[in-house]
């Protein structure tokens, strides 16, 4: 059984790359789009086993598609594809539901096999870029002896607003309403006596905290 894949970037020589890539693999390239609104509207069309998809695109970007592909196309996995190794967009594909993110420059065996894992519900590699981010955003705090004054829930808020995620995106990683996410984030900010969220960032990279 072959792979069905849609292909999501704005330049034509990456998509025509990856169905070189591909080639000779379980991986059958069924549609190509060239921006977020036609990667949702490709992916209702072509129904594809998995979406490939690139984060910097015009029109609607690979993370915007990525969310509302969630209410659209639910179950479809989508990988992220990216020249970055940026762990804002990481954390970011995580908190809106990317089963994976690789890089444009990895070598052809972790790219189709992050599809073929996707595609079956297989685990990501250990040490990959997501996975290491996974661990920091799901990493647990012992308030009880700790030098920081944060509770569990607080320090994963401040992991996650460290790495650039909005409240929404917070509130969907930890299954937890906006309105919670804002006390958690006003908490923060008064027991580490800071005045914003810039500031808060800063104060958990100083304190390696991300």
């Amino acid at each position: 059984m072959s792979i069905n894949v849609l292909v999501v970037d704005d330049h034509e020589v990456v998509r025509s790359g990856l169905a070189c890539l591909f080639r000779g693999t379980d991986i059958e390239v069924v549609g190509e789009a060239v921006d977020g609104n036609d990667a949702i509207a490709k992916t209702l069309e072509h129904k594809p086993d998995v979406v490939l998809m690139d984060i910097r695109m015009p029109e609607m970007d690979g993370l915007s598609a990525l969310e509302k592909l969630q209410a659209d196309a639910p179950g479809t996995p989508v990988v992220m594809l990216s020249t970055y190794d940026n762990p804002t967009y990481i954390a970011r594909g995580v908190a809106l539901g990317a089963v994976d993110y690789v890089l444009k420059g990895s070598p052809r065996e972790l790219i189709v096999e992050a599809i073929q894992n996707a595609a079956t519900g297989g685990p990501q590699p250990e040490g990959g870029i997501m996975s290491r981010v996974k661990v920091t955003m799901a990493k647990r705090h012992d308030a009880k002896n700790s030098e920081f004054p944060l509770t569990n829930r607080e320090m994963q808020v401040l992991r996650h607003l460290a790495l650039g995620l909005s409240n929404r995106e917070i509130g969907r990683s930890l299954s937890i309403s906006i309105e919670t996410v804002k006390e958690h984030v006003q908490n923060i900010l008064r027991k580490i006596d800071v005045t914003d969220r810039t500031q808060a960032a800063v104060w958990a990279v100083r304190q390696g905290l991300v």
